[in-house]
Parts: C-alpha cells; sequence; structure tokens
C-alpha cells in the first residue's frame, strides 16, 4: 500500500497492485485457523463471521476512502496526491493488525505449536508436508466445485467492489461521494450477512447434515443469480440499490456457506482444501473483470453474470459425500453438540455456561 502511494507509472502501479493482491493469502491463513479452533456444529458460523467482517473492510473502504480524499483535498492537499496519502490510511491498518494478530492469537485450541512440541506433544497428526497436501487437496472434485462456486460468489464480490462506484456514476449520474456510499452498502452486508451463511448452514446440518450444507449453498447461489439479473435491468437508482441489497445478500450467504462447507472436505488436507477454494474467487474476479472488457456495457455484463452464476449454483449440488464420509462427520457434529450441552448444564467452577 505505501508503495502504491508513490508509484508514477504503470508499471510501477500494477506492481505494487500485484504485491496488494497477495493479501488474500491473510484469508486462506484465518479460514484454516478457525476451521481448527472451533468445533463441528459452529465452525461454519466462526469461518463465515471471520470472513465477512474481512469482506466488510472493502464497503467500509468503498465510502471511507473518497471523503478522506476530500478531506485531504479540504485542508489543501492538491487533489492529484490526496489519493497518494489517503493510500496510507489502509497501509498504516494493515501493520497494526499484523502486530495484533501475532500478540493475541495463538495456533490451535491448545496452544502455540513451538510451546507443543517443546512439551513434546504432538500436533502434526500423521498430516503430510505441504505440497502433498496441496496435491491431496488437488486430487478431490469436490474442492473444484467449491472453488467455482466461490469464484461466483466471492468472484463478483470483488467485480461488484471494483465497479459497483463507478457503475453508479456512470449510469444514474451520481457524485463520487453518493456512488461510494450506494456501493458501501453492498459490502456493508457482509457485516451480518456472510455469518448468516455460516450460521445457517451449522442449523441445518443439524437436521440434514452434510447434505444440508450443499442444498443451503446451491439456493444462495440461485439466488444472487436472480438478484444480479434484476440489478442488471434496474430502471432507477432506488430499485438499482434494492436489487443490489437482495443479490449481495445471497452473494455474502454463499461465500459464507461456502467456507461452512470447506473444512468437511478432507480434515487431512485442510490447508490446501481452503487454498484452492479460496483462489477460485480470485480467479472468479479476473474472468469477470476480462468479461466486462468484452461486453458493450456494464449491464450486459451484470446480466450474462447473473446467469452464469445461475449455472454455477448446481457445482454446489454436485458436492456428493461417501456414507462412510458422512458417518464419520455426523460423529464428530453430534460429539460437539453433547460436549457443549455438558458445558451448558455443569459450566466449569468459576465460569458462565457458554453462549
Amino acid at each position: 500500500m505505501f508503495g502504491l502511494a508513490f508509484s508514477h507509472s504503470y508499471e510501477v502501479f500494477l506492481f505494487f497492485r500485484l504485491c496488494i493482491g497477495a493479501i488474500g493469502a491473510s484469508f486462506v491463513i484465518t479460514q484454516y485457523h478457525t476451521s481448527v479452533m472451533f468445533a463441528p456444529n459452529v465452525v461454519g458460523t466462526a469461518n463465515a463471521t471471520v470472513g465477512g467482517w474481512g469482506n466488510a473492510g472493502g464497503g467500509v473502504t468503498q465510502s471511507l476512502m473518497p471523503l478522506i480524499v476530500a478531506a485531504l483535498v479540504a485542508f489543501g492537499v492538491e487533489k492529484a496526491y490526496g489519493w497518494r496519502v489517503a493510500m496510507f490510511v489502509p497501509g498504516l491498518a494493515m501493520v497494526v493488525m499484523a502486530f495484533v494478530y501475532a500478540l493475541y492469537t495463538q495456533d490451535t485450541p491448545q496452544g502455540d505449536i513451538v510451546d507443543l512440541r517443546a512439551q513434546g506433544i504432538s500436533v502434526d497428526s500423521g498430516k503430510k508436508g505441504g505440497v502433498a497436501i496441496f496435491l491431496q487437496a488437488a486430487r478431490n472434485y469436490r474442492v473444484w466445485m467449491l472453488a467455482m462456486t466461490y469464484g461466483a460468489c466471492f468472484g463478483v464480490e470483488i467485480f461488484i467492489h471494483n465497479i459497483a462506484a463507478s457503475y453508479y456514476v456512470d449510469q444514474f449520474g451520481l457524485s463520487i461521494q453518493s456512488a461510494g456510499f450506494a456501493a458501501g452498502i453492498f459490502g456493508g452486508l457482509a457485516l451480518f450477512a456472510r455469518a448468516l451463511g455460516g450460521i445457517a448452514s451449522d442449523r441445518i446440518a443439524w437436521f440434514k447434515g452434510l447434505d444440508g450444507r450443499t442444498l443451503l449453498l446451491f439456493v444462495c447461489m440461485l439466488g444472487e443469480g436472480v438478484g444480479l439479473v434484476l440489478f442488471s435491468i434496474a430502471p432507477s437508482v432506488a430499485l438499482a440499490i434494492g436489487a443490489m441489497s437482495l443479490f449481495g445478500l445471497f452473494t455474502h450467504m454463499a461465500c459464507g456457506a461456502t467456507y461452512a462447507l470447506m473444512p468437511f472436505i478432507d480434515r487431512k488436507a485442510l490447508g490446501g482444501v481452503a487454498g484452492l477454494i479460496g483462489a477460485g474467487g480470485n480467479v472468479g474476479a479476473v474472468l469477470a473483470g476480462f468479461l466486462n472488457k468484452a461486453s458493450a456495457t456494464p449491464q450486459q455484463t451484470l446480466l450474462i453474470l447473473g446467469f452464469i452464476v445461475g449455472g454455477t449454483s448446481l457445482c454446489a449440488i454436485a458436492v456428493r459425500f461417501s456414507a462412510t464420509h458422512k458417518t464419520v462427520e455426523q460423529k464428530l457434529l453430534d460429539e460437539a453438540i453433547a460436549h457443549r450441552s455438558r458445558l451448558a448444564h455443569n459450566p466449569p467452577m468459576g465460569g458462565a455456561a457458554p453462549a
């Protein structure tokens, strides 16, 4: 982010923009982290909430960055340099959070891996090396199905973040500030909508198991596709914001439902699974950008995306599990629910019952 502020050519700007893209790796790390830290009955909620607050940062940025630039200009900074100075705000936020994360989190529920190994406690659980884990994940067709669904939900989300403000300016003649606020609504939905997808996935799993999780993802993807089509044909600002809110709700819920399902694909290749599915989201955003370049108008792009997303929803239905896999995961879920029930009735001495 700091380097971007000092760029004076397209090549340098592109280089630092690519470097900023590496921040996506932090998303995969946090999804792996929460998958390890939380039990099967709540892991979907945990993954979706963490991811949702991350996505909400995009919405906040859409709304705040134009205001920061405007404030700098009001204080006498030339507009051509205002955006450069504004880049330091998210850059500093990232540096601060890097230290917060390093100092106030632990690797596993039992403690940090280094400390556990020093105590002679095994933390590897028979897992293979990094490359082997990646290859094991890559051989699982379910990973690629979810990578496609994530490309069609999170990829579309990134694309909308990139074009929403300019779309409102060009299509409806809004000012940059008003367009930023309108676009920020989409990102702001991530504060609760992605978490809602995870919560719903955890709830439905109590009754329908893994098949319930895949069915929920299918419904969310289908709703996103319908909402995108409505957004593309909205004739007014009010209807456009309403349609955007509709498909935004389903888009964020689909993202949450995808990573609520992710921990159950292959526990022995969890890092590889999380990484490949996450990469699908980035690929989806890039492909949506190319589609936008090839289309005559942004409305045409959104319309085509709506139909593509609707078709991609079938990938969620294609994710199936063997009877053995379902039995193992159902046992782990039942144990987690029973353990939570015991704690609720017999809380630890000096502690309150869990929420």
